[in-house]
């Protein structure tokens, strides 16, 4: 009797995917941890691409996968196997070609004992959903947030501008680079746009290795918004700067790509090694120290940078496993914490010198609150007009920081979320 052909073994980028979707969904953790996990950073770098991707996107449509999905499930099958059905919902909805999808689906579910009992559910109800997943996608509702974040935003911004929010958050996040000096350039060479700020902006972000200027050091991923707040420090060249929670390091190669003499500290050694790995691909220098930012004694310097530990809440559109792993817990703690870095940061300043404070939230209490309660915490502590090329009037905010949300630029692809003040000490 001939032996049974066996099944075809599951796509690796696929199969990480879903082992992402179990571990945000049923463990609560944040994708940036289970991607730095071992066996992931074993999968090749096209594989690990296409998995977070994938991932990010179902993460992202989550309403809508299961809204597709609902009508040919009697009852919900357990986590990997519902995780392997939105999975191929996404795919589906993208355009995916059906039998490929349905296959892939299959050998998904094949691979493990726990799931080779559903392989007969995806393969039909997949087939049911191959003719109407794209139509019936494109006319579901933009999926909304958690409420324990909603509810603050619609109270600080208004309920049109989070449904703004929403929509920028559904359609993900484009590729930014920051050039190490010749923006058209590195513009020219990926195929991008030079951004009113300075970022260069990719239509898609693919394998990022693979881009031209990657091997050569002639830039480094950061979103638009993020790469702000060193540019409100002007002209870095031959000053002492802090950067203070500085991993992974895109600010930290800004300042020195713009000339400063710069201490980049962070506590995480961890985080640190990406912007060791950075600072090797670009030829930049940086005094790289790890340690506790309250009890750092170095300085005095002419300026500090202070990104601070905050919720996140800005980078949805980039990290959309953010409101699926965290429910609102540790919010006021952030909140000390970034009152208390900023009180240090300004300790290590020179006479005269300048603090940029920010933080990727979109939460005022981790924003605009925190310059007000500094400034009445700090006789003789001002707050400067942040200046900068590509700042639009509607970002400047009455305390005289900036507030960037994901819905501004919209027709150019949106920005995170980022709130970021210059304050002078006499």
């Amino acid at each position: 009797m001939p032996a049974r052909p066996a099944a075809p073994a599951a796509d690796p980028a696929r199969r990480a995917a879903v082992d992402l979707l179990n571990g945000v969904l049923g463990e609560g953790r944040l994708m940036s941890d289970l991607t730095a996990a071992p066996a992931f950073q074993r999968l090749p770098p096209e594989a690990r691409a296409a998995a977070q991707r994938l991932a990010a996107g179902v993460l992202r449509g989550l309403d809508r996968c299961d809204a597709l999905l609902e009508p040919h499930l009697r009852k919900a099958p357990p986590l990997r196997a519902r995780n392997v059905l939105r999975l191929g919902a996404l795919e589906l909805a993208e355009g995916g070609a059906p039998h490929g999808v349905v296959n892939e689906a299959v050998a998904l579910l094949a691979a493990s004992k726990r799931t080779a009992g559903f392989k007969g559910l995806a393969n039909a109800v997949l087939r049911k959903l191959a003719p109407e997943a794209a139509a019936r996608w494109a006319d579901l509702p933009v999926p909304e947030l958690p409420e324990w974040l909603r509810g603050p935003l619609v109270e600080a911004w208004g309920a049109e501008a989070v449904v703004a929010m929403e929509a920028a958050h559904a359609d993900g996040a484009p590729l930014d680079l920051s050039p190490r000096s010749d923006a058209a350039a590195v513009a020219d060479a990926v195929g991008g746009t030079v951004l009113p700020t300075g970022s260069v902006r990719c239509g898609t972000a693919g394998q990022v290795s693979a881009l031209p200027g990657f091997d050569t050091g002639d830039w480094w991923v950061q979103d638009a918004a993020a790469a702000l707040p060193a540019r409100l420090l002007g002209d870095v060249a031959g000053l002492r700067v802090l950067d203070m929670c500085a991993a992974p390091g895109g600010k930290t190669l800004q300042l020195a790509a713009a000339g400063a003499e710069v201490t980049a500290l962070d506590l995480s050694e961890a985080r640190l090694g990406r912007l060791h790995e950075n600072l090797s691909r670009t030829g930049l220098a940086a005094e790289v120290v790890a340690g506790d930012a309250l009890a750092f004694e170095g300085g005095p310097f002419d300026a500090v940078l202070l990104d601070a530990p905050c919720s996140a809440t800005g980078t949805i559109r980039r990290h959309p496993d953010l409101p699926h792993a965290r429910a609102g817990e540790g919010i006021s703690e952030l909140i000390g914490l970034q009152a208390e870095m900023l009180d240090r940061a300004l300790a290590l300043l020179k006479p005269g010198g300048r603090v940029v404070f920010c933080t990727c939230s979109l939460i005022p209490d981790e924003g605009e609150v925190q310059i007000e309660e500094a400034l009445e915490r700090h006789p003789g502590l001002r707050v400067l007009p942040p200046e900068a090329p590509g700042i639009e009037e509607a970002w400047r905010s009455s305390e005289g920081g900036l507030r960037l949300r994901p819905d501004y630029w919209s027709d150019r692809g949106g920005m995170d979320g980022f709130y970021m003040a210059v304050l002078q000490r006499d």
